[in-house]
């Protein structure tokens, strides 16, 4: 069985964990829990023909007092930026976080989860924002770990990312 190790990264209270909630457990609940440090989950799942089990690292949410530590991140295979369509300034820490990820580990497969899609009618994003990201070669998903949309795709295209294809 081959693993691969998934650093989830992101602001406070972008649903990193919710994410990781919703694919590993089919769940959703609207308490907003703060991760302390890391919390770990596996999920199994075949790809192809290969069976694979991911390591979902859900890294505390970085912010002006705490920074993500980058011995987390070692021996990472792929990262999901997590940032929330309501708030644009968890876009530019995204942006930020791959930056400092790939200063230390180097070119690692990423996806940037715009979370909060069932909200899209007060997000704060533009879609100009988001254009131009594509269009500098950030791979770009819309997400809900509310209703579930967009979530199942993003893991598997990360995975697809790790084992050398390209994001679904």
């Amino acid at each position: 069985m081959i693993q691969k190790k998934i650093c989830m990264l992101g602001s406070f209270a972008v649903g990193k964990t919710s994410l990781v909630r919703r694919f590993v457990h089919s769940m959703f609940t609207d308490k907003y829990l703060t991760t302390v440090g890391v919390k770990i989950d596996t999920k199994k799942i075949v790809y192809g023909d290969k069976e694979i089990s991911l390591l979902l690292w859900d890294l505390y949410g970085e912010d002006e007092f705490q920074r993500v530590q980058i011995s987390y991140l070692r021996g990472s295979s792929g990262l999901l930026l997590v940032a929330d369509g309501t708030r644009p300034e968890t876009v530019d820490k995204a942006i930020e976080l791959r930056d400092k990820t790939v200063a230390s580990l180097g070119n690692i497969p990423y996806l940037l989860l715009m979370n909060k899609c069932d909200l899209a009618p007060q997000w704060e994003v533009s879609p100009e924002r988001l254009r131009q990201l594509g269009q500098s070669g950030w791979k770009i998903l819309h997400t809900s770990a509310k209703t579930g949309e967009g979530v199942e795709q993003s893991f598997l295209s990360i995975t697809a990312m790790m084992l050398g294809g390209s994001a679904k």
